[in-house]
């Protein structure tokens, strides 16, 4: 699944599971007419009415979206290449023995981690003299996509964890605010000068912000955790072509050598 579409349903979730689990909530138990309906709204005024846990998960979740469109610009738009359109094209040119322009084409995308790794491999390849025999050839080439690889590769999939660690506080938040409401209620039982009429309002009051927030930290870790998953796919999908079509360049390379 491509990453827009995760972080579109990711969007749908947000959006609509405040009124889908209102009609859900209602039907079975015949709720008198005028009960407030369950809404992301009253989730998010409920879930601050002790406090400002609301507002927290919220900018921890703002924040994760923010890193997951940087994230997704990096992976999805700069690492945007076709590997074996390419792999094929610098065969061609590697087998009519135009290197020249097969650096040309691998220089264009150096921006790119699969097109600076064999931008690094060809010129190597290069640099080695023609009477050299196909063992020194493969070595030389195979350091030199070696090197570029661990220059580039661990870029890939850096700073994915963050996307855990992001998911994993809205969810404390959330059971943080649950314990901050529950006291609150709690407090307003034990309370020996509050009424009875204001103890059940303010009882009431703390149940609500408790579920509120959980419900609000799972809202907005759940969206994270899909976006991870779908940044850490793509990822692996470039390594995989990465580790596919270096291995299918060197052995051809080496396949030219004529010593």
């Amino acid at each position: 699944m491509k990453f827009k579409h995760i972080l579109l349903a990711s969007l749908i979730i947000i959006i609509g599971i405040g009124p889908l689990l209102a009609q859900t909530a209602q039907t079975p138990y015949n709720i008198p007419p005028g009960t407030e309906k369950i809404t992301l709204a009253s989730i998010f005024r409920d879930s601050n009415a002790q406090g400002i846990f609301g507002y927290l998960i919220l900018l921890t979740f703002i924040i994760g979206i923010v890193y997951a469109i940087i994230r997704y610009i990096q992976l999805y738009q700069k690492e945007k290449v076709n590997a074996p359109n390419l792999y094929k094209s610098l065969k061609g040119y590697l087998k009519n023995n135009q290197i020249e322009e097969a650096i040309k084409i691998t220089e264009k995308l150096k921006d790119t981690t699969l097109g600076y790794i064999f931008w690094n491999g060809i010129n190597a390849y290069k640099d080695i003299p023609k009477d050299a025999s196909k063992e020194e050839v493969s070595t030389q080439v195979q350091n030199a996509f070696d090197e570029a690889a661990l220059q580039k590769v661990y870029k890939l999939d850096a700073g994915l964890f963050w996307f855990d660690i992001l998911a994993q506080v809205c969810t404390y938040l959330g059971l943080l605010g649950t314990i901050w409401g529950l006291l609150y209620a709690f407090a307003a039982i034990s309370n020996p000068a509050v009424l009875d009429t204001q103890k059940n309002l303010m009882l009431s009051a703390g149940i609500k912000t408790a579920i509120g927030t959980t419900a609000l930290g799972l809202i907005a870790a759940i969206p994270l955790t899909l976006i991870k998953g779908a940044l850490q796919g793509r990822a692996q999908k470039i390594i995989n072509d990465i580790d596919e079509y270096s291995v299918k360049l060197i052995n051809f390379i080496t396949s030219l050598a004529k010593g």
